[in-house]
């Protein structure tokens, strides 16, 4: 598939796209920033190391460690520790080209060298602080990254983290000094003694000589160095994540009144907690949201095609001037070879979206045997259907979907980023669907007879995109196969020609893996995906899908380089909800609920199914 573009023929690269402006300007330099973030990270270690271990200040290594800063001289284990620990926490900062890491160690530097003058009259231990200096200021200009998103939760976290790491290094500072122990401490008597030295006490272990001097000072400073840097994380002006603003969305709104039907997943660019890059002309844009360093957009671009090149050109000067990792999931094959073609970026095939066309839906025919089996089934079991736009529901009613939505939730965890919108019956979301599955004739519980709900988003004028599926445990199995089909059936006279189901991870391979001829390769990857499903539902998903007789369309993640993959794939699980690494819920501040999405697990329906 290829695309026009401003103009241009097809397969060539716009003169005013960034990646020909990046050529014209030469490679960026790359090497400065994770050359000082190696050398920071091993003068750190080694520093470290110096003031843990007694043994190490004896070995051969000692005489290269001796002139680093912070090695050796009076307080030399509190010194050495404080600014390996320091070197360590600014290296990932420097590697990022973040302009806060380069002043911290502008300063630091500086300082170590005093006190190698001081303490110990090294000559050469200042020159080497010296030549790591000399690279951060004569590169100054490549460390201009600004600051992520951030909260003063995130000095919770970092107490809590730095708090465990003391914990843990200052238990080998106090066991490595066993020949000058004095007695047998017991585990607990050493666990107390570390606690004790964080807060700047002494504890109930004892040394012979001056080691007990030594074990102190180290212990305090670990204590000092973590009550230093969550204060200034507590006190650091907050940088709050970016959330879609109401201009924002009513622009986004005005475009995907004109452009919304090329994209299924172009409404849930609507998603409140993320952030969005317009083109110059306002006629395109890119939503994404920033999680663990990595700029994660979804879908396509919104908006006119011709004008994608130019946000897709604003969202990457965004990324490089955060120094965030760009990455896109789930944009089609015309996406990506627009991104892939102005970035300079690779795109690999993620998986396939089923597709309904709803004229070509029938029941009849032995391929529906299964659905159309179950459909009777639940239909004689007293379940009746009902689809209407939110617009058409009552008050009552659209709270009373909105509170079994949340109750029926299989998880604690929000799920949902790329194919999920985040909340039900907004009034800004009229032209939303649902369908809803009633039992008259059962006991009422707190919701009435109501026992599912599919909640699905528009797709253009003639399209819907399922959005949510829920239902009550209690509910006989099918629930979502009898709402799937009762929304096609229903579509016509809802002006709805197409409808887009649930997304289905590497659907190609599980598909050609289990065909006669297929090669031992395919077949050993297939055999993984069908082991992940017992956690994640890949299988059960992919053959869910199967049932309605949809058209594959392909979905592909755009990423920069193949090392970027890991940690891509674990922001795109963060963003979905399939691994939390936040605060627990007790010590978070409420936010808005974001439901999961049933494009990535449709998870009571693919059990039930």
């Amino acid at each position: 598939m290829s695309v026009r573009i401003d103009g241009e023929k097809s397969g060539e690269v716009p003169e005013r796209s960034h990646v020909v402006r990046r050529i014209l300007r030469g490679p960026l330099p790359e090497s400065v920033p994770a050359l000082v973030a190696r050398a920071c990270t091993l003068v750190g270690l080694l520093d470290i190391a110096a003031g843990v271990f007694p043994r190490f200040r004896h070995s051969r290594m000692h005489r290269i460690v001796e002139v680093l800063p912070g090695a050796f001289g009076p307080f030399a284990a509190a010194l050495s520790l404080s600014a390996g620990v320091l070197l360590l926490l600014l290296a990932h900062g420097l590697r990022r080209r973040k302009r806060r890491a380069w002043r911290a160690a502008v300063l630091l530097l500086p300082a170590g060298a005093v006190a190698q003058f001081v303490y110990r009259h090294s000559v050469i231990g200042v020159l080497i602080s010296v030549a790591l200096l000399l690279p951060l200021l004569r590169h100054r200009r490549e460390f201009a990254a600004l600051p992520d998103p951030r909260s003063r939760w995130r000095a919770l976290a970092n107490f809590v983290l730095m708090g465990a790491g003391s914990l843990g290094l200052g238990l080998v500072i106090v066991s490595v000094h066993t020949h000058r122990m004095v007695g047998d401490p017991s585990v607990s008597d050493r666990i107390e003694h570390v606690l004790y030295g964080l807060l700047g006490f002494e504890g109930p272990v004892d040394y012979t000589g001056d080691t007990s001097w030594t074990v102190g000072f180290s212990l305090g400073a670990l204590g000092l160095l973590t009550a230093v840097t969550t204060i200034y994380l507590a006190f650091r002006p907050e940088h709050p994540a970016a959330r879609l603003t109401e201009e924002d969305e009513a622009r986004l709104r005005a475009l995907l009144e004109k452009h919304g039907a090329r994209d299924s997943l172009g409404h849930f660019a609507l998603r409140r907690d993320k952030a969005v890059v317009f083109s110059p002309s306002g006629k395109a844009a890119v939503t994404y949201r920033v999680v663990s360093g990595v700029m994660l957009a979804s879908g396509d671009p919104i908006g006119d095609v011709e004008a994608w090149p130019g946000a897709i050109e604003r969202f990457m000067d965004e990324a490089k001037a955060h120094s965030w990792t760009p990455a896109v999931v789930g944009c089609s094959e015309t996406g990506g070879e627009v991104w892939t073609r102005e970035t300079g970026l690779d795109a690999l095939e993620l998986g396939d979206e089923a597709v309904v066309d709803v004229r070509d839906f029938s029941l009849t025919g032995r391929a529906m045997r299964n659905v159309r089996q179950m459909v009777k089934r639940i239909e004689r079991a007293g379940y009746e259907t009902r689809v209407r736009r939110i617009r058409d529901l009552s008050d009552g009613e659209l709270e009373r979907i909105r509170r079994a939505a949340e109750d029926w939730r299989g998880t604690d965890t929000e799920r949902g980023f790329s194919m999920a919108l985040g909340r039900i019956g907004d009034p800004a979301d009229a032209d939303c669907l649902i369908a809803t599955a009633h039992k008259p004739d059962a006991a009422q519980g707190p919701y009435g007879d109501l026992k599912a709900i599919l909640h699905f988003v528009p797709w253009g004028t003639d399209g819907a995109s399922l959005d949510l599926m829920r239902r009550d445990r209690s509910a006989d199995p099918g629930m979502n196969e009898l709402l799937i089909v009762a929304a096609l059936q229903a579509a016509p006279k809802l002006g709805i020609e197409r409808v887009s189901l649930n997304f289905a991870m590497f659907r190609s391979a599980l598909a050609r893996g289990e065909k006669i001829g297929a090669g031992p390769v395919l077949r050993a990857w297939r055999g993984l995906l069908v082991f992940l499903s017992r956690w994640f539902q890949i299988e059960s998903l992919y053959k869910f899908n199967a049932k309605f007789q949809p058209r594959w369309e392909p979905r592909f993640v755009v990423y920069a380089s193949s090392r970027d993959l890991p940690r891509i794939g674990l922001a795109m699980m963060q963003a979905e909800g399939f691994v939390n690494l936040a605060l627990p819920r007790l010590l978070r501040r409420s936010a808005p609920v974001q439901r999961p999405c049933a494009h990535t697990v449709a998870e009571h329906g693919v059990r039930a199914a």
